[in-house]
């Protein structure tokens, strides 16, 4: 039976792949694309779901209730996947208000619009409002701890973190409360095709590209789970599909990696990109891999984050037992095609840092 979705934050890093996957994996589904297009919000990053009939896009805010309502209604919306967010750390350090707005009151706006139009108005048909969170709401693990499980306390450390362990709070008061069907996920760091520059993989391939500093925190020793962002799609697919309403399910990579390992892992598979095409010497010709340089030799330790947290890592044995969820692609693999995708997509990324944003990345990192 096909249903319509509509997904928030559809012109995002992972609202792009996961519109991509569900348009390409359900074949008479509708996805509606709902995006504020922010500075993170591409419009063109939406080529290949527009070429689908099945997609529309509508612009707007999340904040804006009444034009949210108004599409449940007459575009009959079965689900909602809502990726909306701000999520770049540093940024909710210097400017916190923009995070509470959006990530708090924004899904709040949300739920209150699934609330009047699938509970009060229609009360009938199966509706779910599932939300996509972070693991970065449990805080942060020593060298030794467990990874990260659903019941783990929440201890959110930054301005990010805190609104949307928020969030997470406020869609499970909706369920327990007004008995809205919810699901919500927890996942670890996301990398793949469209990932904005200002987080640590894509913005170091480009600064390798343009033969930039590599800005290193502290010690470089912050180790993350990286996760490739088809694997999240299909990790939302199995909660949204199978997932207990009411539940929260960890969505993770099984692949922990210090940040200096992983820049020192990709600064070699761009070198030997480099030595296995000679094109890209002269399509590039600020990549130390053009002056007989090796890509690391930009690596650079820069002053650490205030409060930067250690070590996430997340379990994701209930996924795996409750629906079957386990990450496909190793580590190396989708490291070697993101960075793939960027050299396919130059043009994508140059547009993406054109003018002003190029100046906020300079400023932050060091040009």
């Amino acid at each position: 039976m096909s249903k319509t979705l509509l997904v928030t934050g559809a012109a995002g890093f992972i609202g792009v792949n996961f519109c991509n996957y569900w348009l390409g994996r359900y074949a008479t589904d509708r996805i509606i694309g709902f995006d504020i297009l922010s500075y993170a919000g591409n419009r063109h990053s939406l080529e290949q779901a527009e070429l689908n009939d099945r997609f529309e896009f509508v612009a707007g805010d999340i904040l804006d209730q009444t034009l949210i309502e108004t599409l449940l209604r007459d575009q009959k919306v079965d689900d909602i996947v809502h990726f909306a967010a701000e999520s770049h750390v540093d940024r909710s350090i210097t400017a916190p208000d923009l995070f509470l707005e959006t990530n708090i009151m924004g899904t709040h706006s949300l739920l209150k619009a699934a609330r009047q139009v699938w509970l009060t108005e229609q009360a009938d048909g199966r509706h779910r409002f599932h939300h996509v969170s972070t693991d970065e709401v449990y805080g942060t693990l020593a060298p030794q701890d467990p990874a990260f499980c659903e019941t783990t306390a929440y201890q959110p450390n930054s301005p990010y973190s805190a609104s949307k362990a928020a969030s997470d709070h406020m869609v499970r008061a909706y369920h327990h409360t007004y008995g809205l069907d919810v699901t919500t996920s927890n996942c670890s760091n996301n990398y793949g095709p469209f990932h904005f520059p200002e987080k640590l993989i894509p913005l170091c391939i480009i600064n390798i590209l343009n033969g930039k500093a590599l800005p290193i925190y502290g010690d470089g020793q912050q180790i993350r789970d990286w996760l490739y962002v088809e694997d999240h799609c299909r990790g939302i697919d199995l909660v949204l599909t199978n997932g207990r309403a009411g539940e929260t399910y960890n969505i993770g990579g099984n692949n922990e990696k210090a940040n200096i390992d992983l820049v020192n892992v990709l600064c070699k598979l761009v070198d030997e990109k480099f030595n296995n095409n000679p094109e890209l010497k002269q399509r590039f010709p600020d990549a130390p891999a053009a002056n007989q340089k090796t890509s690391d030799s930009l690596i650079t330790y820069v002053s650490d984050r205030p409060g930067h947290d250690r070590r996430y890592a997340v379990d994701v044995s209930k996924a795996h037992s409750e629906l079957g969820y386990e990450p496909k692609e190793t580590f190396e693999k989708g490291l070697s095609k993101t960075l793939n995708w960027y050299l396919d997509n130059e043009n994508w990324w140059r547009t993406v840092l054109d003018g002003s944003y190029r100046e906020w990345i300079d400023e932050q990192y060091g040009s």
